[in-house]
Parts: structure tokens; C-alpha cells; sequence
């Protein structure tokens, strides 16, 4: 079930078959429903999620009580609030399965022992958090510097798989558009 989670661990640093074994002893396998809720606004953050198969997302109610989408993981990627996680503090968001997932949870518990236990994470944690912020600054920029159906074409053209798997209204919220504009938008390129 982990063999995504090895592989994707080898991209970035070694990972040798001991190695395994040991990281097997800090992780937990974890089957989720479609819209299964792994985190509510205002408990604390336990887990953090690697996505073996499925498709999750995090997001918080906004001041109009609409759902303003932050975060989307696919296959190879890792979701949780961090400021929780790390903090130990309540979460201001929900992470919920779009889809039927298969996950991989490291407990904020052991985290700091798993790191321990196998030094080499450290840096690859590093490498993906570096990565996650840089995705972040640039999609900041692209709120501020694309029109919105730039912005729309740009996510499109970039992640296809999620525009094939993830609803239009969560793409939507994603983007900060209205799911009208973006019906819009796909009728006018159809």
C-alpha cells in the first residue's frame, strides 16, 4: 500500500529497504469514504496525510458561510494544516476526501521520533515544504497578475487531472470565481 509514499521519498533522498521497515513503524494505513471528513474547524491537527489514491481537500467557511477552498491533494502529495500540526493549536480549516482515498497518516505524536529514527526525512520534508511554499507565492502571484479567466486556463492547462476529477464548483472556490463564470468559461472553449 505505501509503495507510492517509498517512491515518492526516493525522488528526493535514499531510502533503503531497512529504511522501510522502519518507516512502516511510524506510518498508519488509512481507508477513507468519499466526503469523509479527516479534520473539523476547531480540533487540532493530528495527521499529516499522504495521498496514495484518491483526491482530498482543505478548506475553511468564509465570512458569507460559503466554503473557500485552499488546498487540493492528489496522488504524491501531502495535506494537512500545519500550523496545527505543528503547534499543537486548533485548526481553522476541514480536510475532507472528494474521493474514495487511500492515505498514508504520520501521527504529530511520532513525528519528531520518525525524524529521529531516519534523518534523511528531515530533508526530504524540507524539499517538500520548500516546494509547497513556492507553489503557494505562485499562486499568489497569479491572483494578482492573470484576469481571472487567465487564471482559469492556467490551473486548466496545468492540472488537467484535477478539471477530470474534481467538481466544477470546487475548482470554483479554488480559484476565488463563481461556478457560473466557470461554467462559462468551459462552454466558451467546448
Amino acid at each position: 500500500m505505501q509503495m507510492n509514499l517509498f517512491e515518492h521519498i526516493r525522488k528526493f533522498v535514499a531510502l533503503s529497504e531497512s529504511d522501510e521497515r522502519i518507516l512502516k513503524e511510524f506510518i498508519k494505513p488509512r481507508t477513507v469514504r468519499k466526503k469523509e471528513l479527516l479534520l473539523s474547524n476547531g480540533q487540532v491537527s493530528k495527521s499529516l496525510f499522504f495521498v496514495e489514491k484518491g483526491c482530498l481537500r482543505m478548506y475553511f467557511i468564509n465570512k458569507k458561510s460559503g466554503e473557500q477552498i485552499t488546498q487540493f491533494a492528489l496522488e504524491g502529495w501531502w495535506l494537512t494544516d500545519f500550523f496545527s500540526f505543528m503547534d499543537n493549536t486548533p485548526s481553522e480549516y476541514f480536510i475532507q476526501s472528494i474521493e474514495a482515498a487511500s492515505l498514508v497518516a504520520i501521527d504529530r505524536l511520532v513525528f519528531d521520533d520518525l525524524l529521529k529514527a531516519l534523518p534523511q526525512l528531515e530533508r526530504y520534508f524540507r524539499i517538500i515544504m520548500q516546494k509547497n511554499l513556492a507553489a503557494s507565492q505562485l499562486r499568489a502571484k497569479y491572483l494578482y497578475e492573470m484576469s481571472k479567466e487567465e487564471f482559469y486556463h492556467h490551473f486548466s492547462s496545468s492540472f488537467p487531472d484535477f478539471v477530470q476529477r474534481v467538481p466544477q464548483y470546487m475548482i470554483a472556490s479554488y480559484l476565488g470565481l463563481t461556478p457560473e463564470y466557470v461554467s462559462e468559461l468551459r462552454k466558451k472553449n467546448s
